[in-house]
């Protein structure tokens, strides 16, 4: 049987990331995608104009159906939107047992544009934070979550942030360095003994759209197909640095357009 894998998220308009992103990234690794939407966003690769929160007893009723019926492996968890979506969607995980949770805290689109309502930060550190086997904050996100004006900017510091976003009680923390400056874009994974050094080359592109929402997904799509942890971090950020490096040829959009999901399956 296939593996399943839920993403719970923010409807993207213009397919590149949020929900769409999450599903075309399941799809891209062989595993069937479910969907719960938090939110609609009006959005394209310029920027997000508005966004429609979906109201939270909908979401719960979303996340009924779906853990209901269907066997699901991994859970990824995107864009909240606001404290009432965060309470409803840690109400239903919390009922879960061993089902791996992957947290890409979404805070901003890659335009800059705001994501998360002030009031759902909180609610966000308090109650789905601790219910995740891995969140994945990238440095401004990092900093963020830990109170800090400061992004980290060295791998030391981002090691330091890791370790100490562990408090918040995630199994867990992937710190992205995919906004850094370097040639080597570095991701520093800390699951409480172990720190795992992840890089990629990276890539000069404009096409960065969905990135995060991407590799979180790669994640829980190599976690529910049963890999451990370290090893599903490692292929997810081989797969998103090789949809990056194919995102030029698609041509998708004015401005920040999507990675290539499909690159290794067009035009085989």
């Amino acid at each position: 049987m296939i593996p399943i894998a839920l993403t719970i998220a923010g409807s993207d308009t213009s397919g590149g990331a949020g929900i769409q992103a999450d599903l075309k990234t399941f799809c891209a690794l062989g595993v069937y995608g479910a969907s719960v939407i938090t939110a609609l966003t009006a959005q394209n690769t310029r920027g997000v104009s508005a966004i429609h929160a979906v109201p939270s007893d909908f979401i719960t009723m979303q996340m009924d159906a779906v853990l209901d019926d269907l066997d699901i492996k991994a859970i990824k968890v995107g864009m909240a939107g606001s404290a009432g979506a965060v309470a409803a969607i840690a109400g239903k995980l919390r009922d879960l047992d061993g089902v791996p949770i992957v947290l890409d805290p979404v805070m901003a689109a890659t335009s800059g544009d705001p994501l998360l309502d002030a009031d759902a930060e909180q609610a966000l550190r308090e109650q789905l934070i601790p219910l995740a086997s891995l969140i994945t904050p990238n440095l401004e996100e990092a900093a963020r979550l830990l109170g800090e004006t400061a992004s980290a900017a060295n791998e030391a510091q981002m090691q330091d942030q890791a370790e100490r976003l562990m408090e918040l009680g995630p199994r867990a923390v992937l710190v992205k360095g995919g906004h850094g400056k370097s040639k080597e874009a570095v991701d520093i994974l800390w699951d409480g003994k172990n720190v795992t050094r992840l890089s990629a080359p990276r890539i000069d592109t404009r096409n960065t759209h969905g990135t995060g929402c991407t590799l979180s997904s790669a994640i829980a799509a190599e976690l529910a197909k049963g890999m451990p942890l370290d090893e599903a971090c490692t292929s997810a950020k081989k797969y998103l640095t090789g949809a990056l490096a194919a995102a030029d040829t698609l041509g998708v959009g004015q401005g920040s357009g999507p990675v290539h999901h499909f690159f290794d399956l067009w035009g085989k």
